[in-house]
C-alpha cells in the first residue's frame, strides 16, 4: 500500500483530496491538525477531539522534552497511551522553538550571552544543534538532529520532522541561503539515526516516518533547492517551513508555489503553522494536503470566535467580516451583553446547540473557566468543519466557487 494515495484531484487547480496511511489510522486530507504542545490539545478532552472529526493532532518535541521528559513518556508507553490519544500523532522537531527563541533574543541585543539565556532559553544556532538553556530548571542542553529524532522516537508519534534552522521576518538572502545549506546537512545526520532507531533498532512505534522540511524564506530559487536537496535525500513525505513567520499572505502563497512543483506529487504536504481559514483555502489551492495551527485554540482563550458567513444571511454582519467564507467576533464586547441568540445558527458544537452570545460572554466576564472550554470547542469545529467544506467541494468539482469567498491576498501583486 502507497503511503499517501490521491482519491480526486480538482480541475481547477492542483487542489486534491487524498489519504495518509499511518500506523494509528488514515489521515483524510486536506486535513487540519489541532495543536496539542504538552500532549493536550488546550481545554478540551482526546474522546471530543475524534467526537468532532480530528483524526490527527500535532504535538510539541521542546516542550516535551523539557517537560515532563521523553523518558517519562517513553516509559509510559509513547504519547498515544500517556494522552490517551488513538488516532495518529504529528511531532514536530523543535525548530519553531529555535526561531521563536533566537528571535526573542535578536530583540535585545547587548545584553551578555548568560542573560540572554537565562531570558530566552537558547544561546546559539551551531553545525552541532542549538544550544538552549531550559527556563524550568536552568540546565543546558544541546538539540541537535540526532536528538531531535531521538525525542520524537520516545514520543513514538506516528510522523516526525528533521530539526531544520530557518531565518525569521523579514528575510534576508544569504542567511536564507546558510539556512538550506545547514537544514541540508542536518537532514542526512537526522536520517542516519532514525535508520538506527526506527528501522533497524526497537521502537515504540516501527510505523513511524520521518519527514523533510523544505525552507528558502521567500526566495523562489533558495525554494527550489531546498526541495531538490529533500527529495534527493529520499523522503516520502514533505513540510514546507518558514512560513507564517510576519511576512505578508502574498509572500507565503509566492514560497508555496516556488516549492510545489519540486516536490513529487504523490507525496503529502506539509503547511508548517499555517493558519487562517483563507490561508488554508489559498493553501490548498496551490497544492498542500495538511496544516496547523494554534489559532483556533489561542483566539479562542481571547474570546475570538470563527463565524460561518452563512449565519449571517438577514442579519447585519459581524463586526470583523473579512470575506464571504467567514467572520469573526470578539464575544467580550459590550454590544453582546443582551444578545440572546446563538454564536453561529450554522455550527453544531456544544456552544452553538446550547447557549447564547449573551451567556458566553458573561462567561469571560466573570474570569469562569468554561468560557474558555466553549470557545475552544467551538473554534475547533469550525476549523475542522472547514476542512470538511474544502474536501467535499474538491470532491464534487465547486472547490474554485469556494475558493473565491476566501480573499486572496495575491491577486493583483
Amino acid at each position: 500500500m502507497p503511503y499517501f494515495d490521491i482519491l480526486k484531484k480538482d480541475p481547477s487547480s492542483v487542489a486534491r483530496t487524498g489519504m495518509i496511511h499511518t500506523a494509528h489510522g488514515d489521515v483524510q486530507t486536506p486535513a487540519f491538525l489541532p495543536i496539542g504542545t504538552k500532549g493536550t490539545v488546550k481545554a478540551v478532552t482526546s474522546e471530543e477531539l475524534k467526537f468532532w472529526g480530528a483524526e490527527i493532532i500535532l504535538a510539541n518535541t521542546y516542550h516535551l522534552w523539557q517537560r515532563p521528559g521523553d523518558g517519562l513518556i517513553y516509559k509510559a508507553g509513547g504519547l498515544h497511551k500517556f494522552m490517551n490519544w488513538k488516532g495518529p500523532i504529528f511531532t514536530d522537531s523543535g525548530g519553531f522553538q529555535v526561531f521563536s527563541l533566537t528571535h526573542r533574543r535578536d530583540k535585545n541585543r547587548g545584553s551578555s550571552a548568560e542573560a540572554l539565556a537565562k531570558a530566552d532559553g537558547v544561546y546559539k544556532v551551531m553545525e552541532a544543534g542549538v544550544l538552549f538553556q531550559f527556563d524550568l530548571d536552568g540546565r543546558q542542553e544541546i538539540l541537535s538532529p540526532e536528538k531531535s529524532v531521538d525525542i520524537q522516537a520516545n514520543l513514538g508519534s506516528d510522523i516526525s520532522l528533521i530539526l531544520d534552522d530557518f531565518p525569521g521576518y523579514p528575510f534576508e538572502y544569504e542567511r536564507s541561503k546558510e539556512s538550506i545549506a545547514l537544514t541540508k546537512r542536518w537532514a542526512e545526520r537526522a536520517i542516519k539515526e532514525f535508520q538506527k532507531i526506527i528501522i533497524d533498532g526497537d521502537p515504540i512505534n516501527p510505523g513511524q516516518k520521518l519527514w523533510g522540511i523544505v525552507q528558502g524564506a521567500s526566495f523562489p530559487d533558495l525554494r527550489e533547492q531546498s526541495a531538490k536537496d529533500m527529495v534527493a535525500l529520499g523522503f516520502e513525505a514533505f513540510a514546507i517551513g518558514g512560513v507564517a513567520v510576519g511576512e505578508p499572505h502574498s509572500e507565503m502563497m509566492r514560497a508555496v508555489e516556488a516549492v510545489i512543483p519540486f516536490l513529487p506529487e504523490t507525496s503529502p504536504k506539509h503547511l508548517l503553522g499555517v493558519g487562517t481559514p483563507f490561508d488554508i483555502v489559498q493553501a490548498v489551492s496551490r497544492g498542500c494536503d495538511t496544516f496547523d495551527c494554534v489559532i483556533p485554540t489561542r483566539e479562542a482563550r481571547h474570546g475570538r470566535l470563527y463565524i460561518s458567513a452563512k449565519s449571517e444571511v438577514g442579519s447585519r454582519k459581524s463586526e470583523n467580516q473579512t470575506a464571504d467564507g467567514y467572520s469573526t467576533i470578539d464575544i467580550r464586547l459590550e454590544k453582546y451583553k443582551e444578545d440572546f441568540t446563538t454564536i453561529d445558527n450554522t455550527c453544531d458544537c456544544y456552544l452553538c446547540l446550547n447557549h447564547t452570545k449573551s451567556y458566553l460572554r458573561h462567561l469571560f466576564a466573570s474570569g469562569e473557566p468554561l468560557a474558555i472550554r466553549l470557545a475552544t470547542m467551538h473554534n475547533l469545529r469550525f476549523y475542522l468543519n472547514l476542512m470538511v467544506k474544502i474536501r467535499t467541494a474538491i470532491q464534487y468539482d465547486y472547490f474554485n466557487e469556494m475558493k473565491e469567498n476566501y480573499r486572496d491576498y495575491t491577486k493583483g501583486k
